[in-house]
């Protein structure tokens, strides 16, 4: 990918407005139903975005039926399986001074959150990147329908939007928005060396964009993670890259050593405990699986992100 505009962040804006793009990417597999009524709720943002790019792998993750009548273009790219792979061919269809909000398909947004996107980046030239406040994460529990979602956000949403933010160590990969920019001069890409669910490739991408700009979590973009479990990947291969893409990072630069090491031990104890009556939306008995397969593989000195492929 070649900039095509100018790199400057303080020259991307006119009275406060984008000159650019404000783009939305959603990466999704084998979820096309979830995807679609999530799409159907941007009908109630009040800034619309100027593209939606929806990243699958094929035909069968998006079906658009119903979908025509919304007030934005969506585009539709695929490229094969795994969450970097889909989020960097979404890149691929951006231009330099565009601001990007990637969204996991079952994040619902309140209904300012797009117009405060664009106003974070236009009052805050040093901000990188922007994660927001999830109100509620279906994903440590059975998750949320949309219905369940909708009425917690209009539940939780609620009282006065204070518009500061800190510095965060990461962006969280359901919601994050970031300036192009600087991924594109400094030719920045999601690993690919970690596959299909590609855990902790939220924070290996912040912090290679940390070097670049501030990484900030915004009180005032608010959004329900559904948590939806359909289309995710296997017990055994969450449990194998619990301990693989963390020990990976830390060797990339990318994590530090006690982050990973807390990270590693509080999955693995969690599995371990919870194997005895595991819940029912969680295979805890094949995360566990898969955390001992990764400590053989240390001991064999052939750990690596990439040997989920091999395992079921």
């Amino acid at each position: 990918m070649t900039p095509t505009r100018n790199m400057d962040p303080e020259q991307n804006w006119v009275n406060g407005r984008l000159t650019g793009r404000l783009v939305v990417a959603i990466p999704t597999t084998g979820r096309a139903a979830i995807v679609v009524e999530t799409i159907r709720g941007f009908a109630r943002q009040t800034r619309m975005p100027d593209l939606m790019i929806l990243s699958v792998t094929g035909p069968e993750d998006a079906d658009l039926t119903g979908l025509e009548k919304l007030p934005f273009p969506i585009r539709i790219v695929t490229t094969s399986k795994g969450a970097t792979r889909q989020r960097n061919r979404a890149l691929e269809e951006l231009e330099t001074d565009d601001i990007l909000t990637f969204l996991d398909d079952d994040f619902l947004m309140a209904p300012d959150y797009l117009q405060r996107v664009e106003r974070i980046f236009a009052t805050h030239p040093e901000v990188a990147m922007a994660t927001g406040t999830v109100l509620a994460d279906g994903i440590a529990g059975r998750g949320f329908s949309h219905a369940e979602g909708n009425a917690l956000l209009a539940e939780l949403d609620n009282g006065a939007r204070p518009e500061t933010f800190e510095t965060a160590y990461n962006g969280y990969g359901c919601n994050m928005s970031m300036r192009v920019g600087p991924v594109f001069e400094n030719s920045l890409r999601f690993d690919e060396d970690l596959p299909l669910y590609s855990w902790l490739e939220d924070l290996d991408f912040s912090r290679q964009l940390a070097r670049f700009g501030r990484i900030v979590k915004a009180a005032e973009l608010r959004g329900v993670h559904l948590g939806t479990k359909t289309g995710r990947t296997t017990g055994v291969r969450v449990g194998y890259s619990q301990v693989s893409n963390p020990v990976y990072l830390v060797g990339k630069g990318t994590m530090q050593a006690w982050r990973a090491q807390w990270i590693m031990w509080r999955n693995i104890a969690s599995n371990l405990l919870k194997s005895v009556r595991p819940e029912p939306w969680i295979d805890r008995r094949g995360r566990l699986k898969g955390n001992l397969l990764a400590a053989r593989d240390i001991l064999l000195g052939r750990l690596a992100p990439g040997r989920i492929l091999d395992i079921n």
